[in-house]
């Protein structure tokens, strides 16, 4: 960040973790996997109960997003990433940010009704990269799972 710039204020850093939250949406759910990658830093590192082990750095978030996208076109379904009641939880005044969220995944089987298949809770730590807010560390909690790490 440029050290002499005034702060952007916690409304404006608001809007701005909602758009990157949306297009991340967007961007998975549309099968755009090195796009969806890219919203996090070059080691960002994507931490979830729903898969075996936490994914880090640009190309293995890429991989990640391809097998999801793989997984709903094995699965004939499409998956929907809905992400509600995002808070900034925490600010160093240097351009890093603690996220907290809700996260559903919305189900819907070719010819089928929707249905939700996940709901969880995201806490981000979030960077400003000069350009934009990156994911730096993402941390996907279920709703009946003890409180672990933080991002």
């Amino acid at each position: 960040m440029n050290p002499n710039a005034p702060a952007p204020s916690a409304s404006a850093q608001l809007a701005e973790i909602h758009q990157l939250y949306h297009l991340q949406s967007h961007l998975i759910d549309g099968g755009r996997a090195a796009e969806w990658a890219a919203t996090f830093t070059a080691d960002g590192s994507f931490t979830s109960p729903s898969y075996p082990a936490p994914v880090t750095g640009t190309a293995g978030l890429t991989a990640f997003a391809q097998r999801f996208a793989a997984d709903c076109a094995a699965d004939n379904v499409v998956r929907r990433h809905m992400v509600s009641n995002v808070a900034l939880t925490g600010d160093d005044g240097d351009g890093t940010l603690q996220v907290a969220a809700y996260l559903q995944i919305i189900a819907t089987p070719r010819g089928g009704t929707p249905h939700t298949e996940r709901f969880t809770t995201l806490t981000d730590r979030v960077v400003h990269d000069g350009a934009g807010w990156r994911i730096a560390a993402r941390v996907v909690r279920r709703d009946d799972a003890p409180a672990g790490p933080q991002a």
